[in-house]
């Protein structure tokens, strides 16, 4: 049994007891955990017992036989993803790119068992690979812990920390945050939490934080980044909550790759960044929830995401005429 598959079966979708108050979804588990743990779920269960999920032939013209062919590609794919499916997105796409050869009705049968986006709702991102120098006018790149969903501020601003240990920052750390660090953990060792705490104020307040990561603690530098080229409803405007989620799905709990290009007047870094060699930016223009911010960013191929949304009429173009967030922003300062 795949890591990825034994974490979901063990967190998310242990088979409900006859005890259990709780009601069953069509698939066997719960019905509120269908989408990624049910398929992680049923994919368990088939490698275990060769057994399709009942009710699946509701959805589907496809014989048994077939459709446990379908688990058994479904069950080696899942294993090969690094990193596996987390999100009803990135599943469906395994669900779809594996059984690409198979009847379309099929495929999106199975999709709609598992609550599982349909072909024509994802946004197509091409998958961007690292080039070997850095593009015109990058500072520096840098590689992230991963991210917190509370660190998402809005559609185009993200809290992101560095580990120290990286090579650009572990020559920068003041000494006074190294001290702070040590004279922390000999207070943690002591359990005097109380003196712990005051010491990681001292580190907050400098720029730093204690990050907990695979039952160890990393030193890191925070970053506030605001993404290149886009803006995105402010959090009180239409949308403003949509796209705010939409980019915390991205994100939550991934590494990031951070081109950054500079810092506005909030210091925040200006950047590009990438989630499992996704351009972000092209995927919330594509999503429709945010605008090509074409007074600092000149990119054709921005404006050319925005097109698209703007011609599918999704997300904030489903409305006819939506505020720009410049504007809306504008309109605040003035009135006050």
């Amino acid at each position: 049994m795949g890591n990825a598959l034994r974490f979901l079966y063990g967190n998310c979708c242990k088979p409900t007891t006859s005890g259990d108050s709780q009601s069953l979804g069509p698939h066997g588990v719960p019905s509120s955990s269908v989408g990624v743990s049910a398929l992680a779920h049923d994919l368990v269960h088939f490698e275990n017992t060769s057994q399709v999920p009942e009710g699946l032939s509701k959805h589907v013209v496809s014989s048994k036989k077939t459709q446990a062919n379908w688990y058994r590609k479904l069950v080696d794919a899942w294993k090969e993803a690094k990193p596996p499916p987390r999100t009803p997105e990135e599943a469906a796409r395994l669900v779809i790119l594996t059984l690409k050869r198979h009847h379309k009705v099929d495929v999106e049968g199975l999709l709609i068992f598992y609550g599982l986006p349909l072909p024509h709702t994802l946004v197509e991102v091409a998958v961007q690979h690292p080039a070997t120098s850095l593009p015109h006018g990058v500072q520096f790149e840098m590689h992230t812990l991963p991210v917190d969903a509370k660190a998402v501020a809005d559609g185009d601003t993200i809290t992101v920390y560095v580990s120290v240990a990286d090579p650009r920052e572990s020559s920068c750390v003041p000494g006074n945050v190294h001290a702070a660090a040590a004279h922390r953990s000999e207070a943690r060792a002591r359990r005097n939490y109380e003196e712990a705490d005051a010491f990681h104020k001292q580190i907050i307040d400098a720029g730093y934080r204690m990050i907990p990561f695979e039952n160890n603690e990393i030193l890191a530098k925070k970053y506030r980044l605001r993404l290149r080229g886009i803006d995105a409803p402010e959090s009180k405007m239409p949308y403003g909550q949509e796209a705010k989620m939409e980019l915390t799905k991205i994100v939550q709990g991934k590494s990031l790759r951070v081109l950054v290009y500079g810092e506005d007047r909030y210091h925040r870094s200006v950047a590009d960044i990438y989630c499992n060699n996704i351009f972000v930016q092209e995927y919330m223009l594509k999503k429709g929830l945010a605008w090509h911010y074409a007074a600092y960013d000149k990119r054709p191929e921005l404006e050319s995401w925005e097109k698209q949304a703007r011609g599918k009429r999704v997300g904030l173009w489903a409305s006819k005429n939506p505020e720009k967030p410049w504007e809306w922003r504008k309109d605040r300062r003035e009135a006050h």
